[in-house]
């Protein structure tokens, strides 16, 4: 088979590394990279950390605005698919890239397969819900990270195309954290104990778009008797300068980390605050408590095994976890025992349009 594959953005990466490397065992992969991250520590470093082939395609597109962005990457990408004419065309996640790819394939009626499909937050002023919702409904397989996910797509009525493979980024870990372990100096670099910091990350745009959201977090934050690691996301960056906000108390800003870096600071933190959907879910697989700022959460099986808890974004409610929440002993196995890269490729292998 010829499959074209579609990464833009750090979950995507992760995602690809492993399933990459199941595909070219026996199939031709060819790898589009829209360039939605091009940061050298969300983008590049991944390559490099995670084994994952050099991209055949760049697309370059960067950072704009939603519909922007979409539609540079769709129109870039039928260039490509047509020069290719690919088997498949694998998009991943819930990003503009992942529904660029989906809509461009579709178009040009090339199968679509989701990877990570069937999530959903039910907040559909998230750029990222409509993504995933449109992207389900366009393409051809469905792979699910979790039963919660299948049960979500048998409302929706797209359960015969559906397939509970285990998560892909789950399967990442258990590959890559001898690894980090191995390799990262994070800690000693940043003179951390393990447990004895927070690690926070702030990304998306219902919280840096918005001043008084973005305040509220740094404020809770700042409030912490204990050391606070923060990746300043670029966007984040962007939004602290245009709001003329500050990181205060213990809050240690540092420059966004690679994915070893990342999963060494996760693993050792004493709790992750975040607003990042892999985040939580790296979290849980690491056995690390999560608190998570916001509403919602479209990994609604990490709050219902009691390791994560939404809080939104007001101070008191994130100062009040940040002190009193403490998972159960037992945490279940939700993500699949690590093979879920040799099941998608052996759904590709056997579907019959």
């Amino acid at each position: 088979m010829n499959i074209l594959s579609v990464v833009g953005a750090r979950p995507e990466f992760v995602q690809a590394a492993r399933l990459s490397k199941a595909i070219r065992t026996r199939h031709r992969e060819v790898l589009v990279h829209t360039g939605q991250h091009y940061d050298y520590e969300m983008s590049e470093v991944f390559f490099q950390q995670l084994g994952l082939p050099r991209p055949d395609y760049n697309l370059g597109v960067g950072s704009g605005a939603h519909g922007w962005q979409t539609g540079e990457m769709m129109a870039r990408m039928e260039k490509v698919i047509d020069e290719v004419r690919p088997d498949w065309t694998i998009v991943r996640g819930d990003t503009n890239s992942t529904l660029a790819g989906a809509l461009a394939a579709a178009k040009l009626h090339i199968p679509v397969a989701h990877v990570e499909a069937g999530l959903r937050s039910f907040n559909r002023a998230m750029p990222e819900e409509i993504n995933r919702i449109a992207t389900d409904h366009i393409s051809d397989l469905l792979f699910c990270p979790t039963q919660a996910a299948m049960d979500n797509l048998q409302r929706e009525g797209l359960l015969d195309k559906a397939l509970l493979v285990g998560d892909v980024m789950y399967e990442a870990i258990l590959y890559s954290l001898a690894l980090a372990q191995e390799q990262s100096d994070i800690l000693a670099r940043l003179s951390l104990k393990p447990r004895g910091y927070l690690l926070a990350t702030v990304h998306r745009a219902e919280n840096t778009d918005e001043p008084l959201r973005l305040a509220g977090i740094l404020q809770a934050l700042a409030a912490a008797d204990e050391p606070v690691v923060f990746p300043v996301h670029p966007r984040t960056g962007a939004a602290l300068k245009q709001h003329g906000l500050g990181l205060g108390g213990r809050v240690l800003g540092i420059p966004p980390v690679g994915y070893f870096d990342m999963l060494i600071l996760e693993q050792n933190a004493r709790l992750v605050l975040t607003d990042s959907g892999g985040v939580q879910k790296e979290a849980y697989c690491l056995g690390t408590p999560c608190i998570t700022l916001r509403e919602e959460t479209e990994w609604v099986e990490t709050v219902e095994a009691g390791w994560n808890t939404l809080v939104g974004v007001d101070p008191q409610a994130i100062c009040g976890a940040v002190k009193e929440f403490q998972p159960p002993q037992a945490r279940p196995l939700l993500y699949g025992d690590g093979h879920t890269s040799e099941r998608i490729v052996q759904a590709l292998e056997g579907y019959a349009p």
